[in-house]
């Protein structure tokens, strides 16, 4: 056993070894083997004359062609909508999230308000039948009641909001019929009946 591990491990261990290898060309032998760099190339393009052949267009091929130049239109106008409605429906989502997330969380006590408020809308519904002013009136200002009950201090905020932009709204209003109401009295504007010339 040990002249067979003798055996393999001198070998072995003259693979270890590193020497170098200086060779030079003879001087008197003529260079006839000399090899340029360019045909060194692995990667050389062949020098054949390529041509470009396009093939002719199947009758599939035409139809969906006209087809894409008639939906062109349409497609981009589709495409321009909805990049302009996506930032308004992502910000609707995220409402909607937050909502979520609040009514997951609500404080104690919400969920009672809610039910109160919301059948405070529905007796404004059963007051109002009959009449279409009524049912537009009834159901939000018996609403409005029922939160301003349970908010107070929110429903003072708003009403003094609201009630600055309908006193904008009515003088608005006034100066715009005081406005037609001088026009119509000037003595220009009258126009004679029919019967007296």
């Amino acid at each position: 056993m040990f002249k067979v591990i003798q055996k393999s491990v001198g070998p072995a261990s003259l693979s270890l070894l590193t020497f170098k290898v200086y060779a030079s060309p003879k001087k008197d032998s003529p260079n006839k083997n000399s090899i340029r760099v360019d045909e060194l190339s692995l990667y050389s393009v062949p020098e054949g004359q390529s041509k470009y052949v396009e093939e002719p267009r199947t009758q599939l091929e035409e139809k969906i062609s006209q087809l894409r130049h008639y939906c062109e239109p349409y497609t981009s106008w589709c495409q321009e909508k909805y990049f302009y409605t996506k930032p308004k429906m992502q910000s609707i989502v995220q409402w909607g999230v937050d909502n979520y997330e609040y009514l997951q969380n609500a404080p104690p006590g919400f969920f009672p308000r809610l039910g109160v408020i919301g059948f405070a809308g529905l007796v404004g519904l059963l007051f109002a039948r009959g009449s279409k002013i009524k049912k537009l009136v009834y159901p939000p200002g018996f609403m409005g009641f029922a939160a301003s009950v349970y908010y107070p201090q929110q429903a003072i905020s708003f009403a003094q909001a609201s009630g600055e932009i309908l006193y904008d709204w009515g003088l608005r209003g006034y100066i715009v019929v005081e406005d037609l109401w001088r026009n119509f009295q000037k003595p220009g504007n009258v126009k004679n009946p029919p019967g007296n010339k």
